[in-house]
């Protein structure tokens, strides 16, 4: 096969993790801001309980060729479940195109930081749908992966990778964790003494903090915060003028703080670059 074919191949193969993995993290949304176990048991039909059999759960085309219904009560089945199969399937395709972008990039580091971007990103996608619909950011996807964010870091460290994307040595990811932590903990802790009310849940602290774990501190951090600062405030701003409610609107930053994350894997060292070239020279971006 030329190099061509085998890089389609093996795109192909991030697509189909990408939608298996978005398969159990409709399980995840569902059931962890209820707290209950995303392993037992198996999926099953949230209307009348049926268990979902094997190929009935197969990415999006069960919900196509079930026509969008359960098999044994026909209740509607949420059109948004292919949907994030879908989408978690595209961000792995991207990240893969990303992480591994030719036959010269074949080899265990770049193999495990595309494992590690791609875990990150699945967790984000997770949390959003989460924070979005119960206006909360589970700890599980948060604070209790900053350990993960380390350990991939160091990984990432001891095989030899590189890359800028993400942290690499367990030092970048603890600052990264603290740095993110930090930041925005003061900026609610400021909030809070000027006004004497919360700006901002907690859960968006912990989830920096997180992110900065798997990111590290710089410029990861500050990018995140502006990004997500900006596409609030371009989002949240009209939303409150519609309600009337001025900044009092409720709005949860967490999905801003996750569309952000995404940007910087994509895209995040060459906007530095673009944005702010003296930064990127001293960064070596």
């Amino acid at each position: 096969m030329s190099p061509e074919s085998v890089h389609l191949v093996l795109g192909g193969f991030a697509l189909a993790l990408g939608l298996v993995v978005g398969s159990f993290l409709n399980v995840v949304i569902a059931r962890m801001p209820e707290d209950r176990s995303v392993v037992w048991p198996g999926s099953a039909c949230p209307a009348c309980g049926t268990p979902i059999r094997p190929y009935d759960n197969v990415p999006v085309l069960a919900w196509l060729w079930l026509r969008g219904r359960c098999r044994a009560c026909k209740s509607p089945i949420s059109p948004l479940y292919p949907v994030i199969e879908l989408l978690t399937g595209l961000v792995a395709w991207l990240l893969f195109q990303r992480v591994v972008p030719g036959p010269e990039h074949y080899d265990l580091p770049h193999l495990a930081a595309f494992l590690v971007v791609f875990l990150f990103a699945a967790m984000l996608i997770a949390q959003t749908f989460i924070d979005v619909r119960h206006y909360i950011i589970p700890d599980e996807l948060s604070v209790y992966a900053v350990p993960a964010g380390v350990a991939a870091a160091a990984l990432l460290a001891w095989l030899g990778y590189d890359g800028p994307l993400v942290a690499v040595g367990w030092q970048q990811a603890v600052v990264g964790a603290l740095a993110g932590g930090g930041v925005l903990g003061s900026v609610m802790g400021l909030y809070w003494v000027v006004r004497r009310e919360e700006g901002m849940g907690f859960g968006d602290v912990k989830l920096l903090a997180m992110m900065g774990a798997f990111l590290g501190a710089l410029p990861a951090v500050p990018f995140v915060l502006f990004v997500a600062s900006v596409a609030g405030a371009l989002v949240g701003v009209p939303v409150a003028l519609l309600r009337g409610q001025g900044l009092r609107a409720a709005l949860p930053f967490g999905p801003f703080l996750a569309l952000a994350g995404m940007i910087w894997l994509l895209h995040g060292p060459e906007l530095i670059q673009r944005w702010f070239p003296g930064v990127g020279l001293v960064l070596g971006l």
